[in-house]
């Protein structure tokens, strides 16, 4: 599936080699390319920033409200009076499911626009393709999405949840449950490998048996083998890390197979309000989620998110955990650059440190030494209204711990 967006690739490198050449040859002294990278153009009286998201593509399911929300955020921000005196100007752009793709616009967001920041990217491998390109130019992403952890950038701001903040308090959940065994599902690139890697870890020293672990590529619809598997080998739980539109095709198959949440729930960690409608509460009610936030969250910063966010895109539209933390970051960003009094990328970087935010998932608090967010882990169960019920939380915002160094059965894995 991923091969569909090549056929462009060709002409957007062309187009972005010519674009990267013209922008270098008409830049003001001090405004592009330095010694420290690439600076931000804030000559004029807004700052551009860009949103770097799969607008098309198997991901689109997940990715295209993550642009809207930070649309909502940016449009929030202008009407408060902007960022140091400035408006805001956005720059979308389409990673199309395809990690070079995003690598391309990365780099083009960076050195033809001279975004002061870029939000925006969804699975671990479109991060990991534009890991290099934001540190190479030393620009700033803030990237909005649960991810696998083991990782730290300098140039990354996480305000996503992390492996301690996620997927541990999943597993912790279904042990507090009493479920003794597991089968693991996952689409097949970095982030279930290595989200599955650590759950092996966890259960060899938590008594969990891992009973089967199976991939398929991301997009697949084909899960009559996988399910099937996973039905022979009768696990108490499912713990799920397949993305976008694969999540259709098995919970459907899931169903057809006569499985229940009842009998083997699944805990999923990269389905959310907008997924749920997309795959049909038919096949998930029951079915369980480990975020850091729901459309159901109570609290007035909430309240206040969900009721602008369907007065701009229909009453009909769900907020989701994604959504919530590309909103927060944007705010996150505009709280550094005016701690920092500046737009600089190493001042921001230095004012991050302790800089809060009463976001709709509750206050959350900037790690300056890791660049994480400090959030409180949530699981919840899916309800026939297609909305996300709490049912347990952390009570308070868990420390991220990106490496797992505050568990001693995580050793060695980084």
């Amino acid at each position: 599936m991923l091969r569909l967006h090549r056929r462009g690739l060709m002409a957007g490198s062309v187009a972005l080699a010519a674009a990267l050449a013209l922008s270098a040859c008409g830049a003001k002294t001090g405004e592009n390319e330095t010694a420290g990278g690439v600076t931000a153009d804030t000559s004029g009286d807004t700052v551009k920033v860009g949103l770097l998201n799969s607008l098309s593509g198997t991901m689109a399911i997940s990715e295209v409200t993550v642009r809207d929300a930070i649309l909502l955020a940016v449009e929030e921000i202008n009407a408060a009076g902007g960022v140091l005196g400035k408006k805001i100007e956005p720059i979308s752009e389409d990673g199309a499911s395809d990690w070079p793709t995003f690598a391309e616009k990365a780099e083009k967001l960076i050195k033809v626009d001279r975004v002061a920041a870029v939000f925006g990217c969804w699975t671990s491998a479109s991060r990991k393709a534009v890991k290099p390109v934001f540190e190479e130019n030393k620009a700033l992403l803030f990237y909005p999405v649960q991810y696998e952890g083991l990782e730290q950038s300098p140039y990354i701001f996480y305000t996503g949840a992390t492996t301690n903040q996620q997927i541990v308090p999943g597993l912790d959940y279904l042990k507090a449950q009493g479920k003794k065994s597991v089968y693991l599902v996952g689409s097949d690139y970095v982030f279930p490998r290595t989200a599955n890697k650590i759950i092996k870890a966890y259960a060899e020293a938590n008594g969990l048996k891992v009973l089967g672990e199976d991939y398929a590529p991301l997009g697949s619809t084909e899960f009559g083998t996988i399910v099937n598997k996973v039905k022979t080998a009768k696990a108490d739980a499912v713990f799920n890390t397949l993305n976008g539109d694969s999540n259709v095709a098995f919970f459907k198959e899931y169903k057809s197979a006569g499985l229940t949440a009842a009998a083997m729930p699944v805990v999923s960690v990269s389905i959310a309000e907008e997924e749920v409608k997309s795959i049909g509460t038919q096949y998930l009610a029951g079915q369980l989620t480990a975020w850091n936030y729901y459309q159901t969250t109570t609290g007035p910063a909430n309240d206040k998110f969900v009721k602008a966010y369907k007065a701009k895109y229909g009453a009909d539209k769900p907020t989701s955990d994604p959504m919530e933390a590309a909103y927060t970051a944007v705010y996150l960003w505009k709280a550094m650059v005016e701690k920092a009094g500046s737009f600089e990328v190493e001042k921001v970087k230095g004012a991050s440190d302790g800089v809060t935010f009463e976001a709709p998932e509750g206050l959350v608090t900037v790690d300056g030494a890791t660049q994480h967010i400090h959030k409180t882990a949530r699981i919840g169960k899916i309800g026939d209204d297609g909305l996300i019920t709490e049912v347990w939380n952390s009570g308070s915002p868990v420390k991220p711990d990106p490496y797992l160094k505050g568990y001693p059965w995580a050793t060695g894995l980084s």
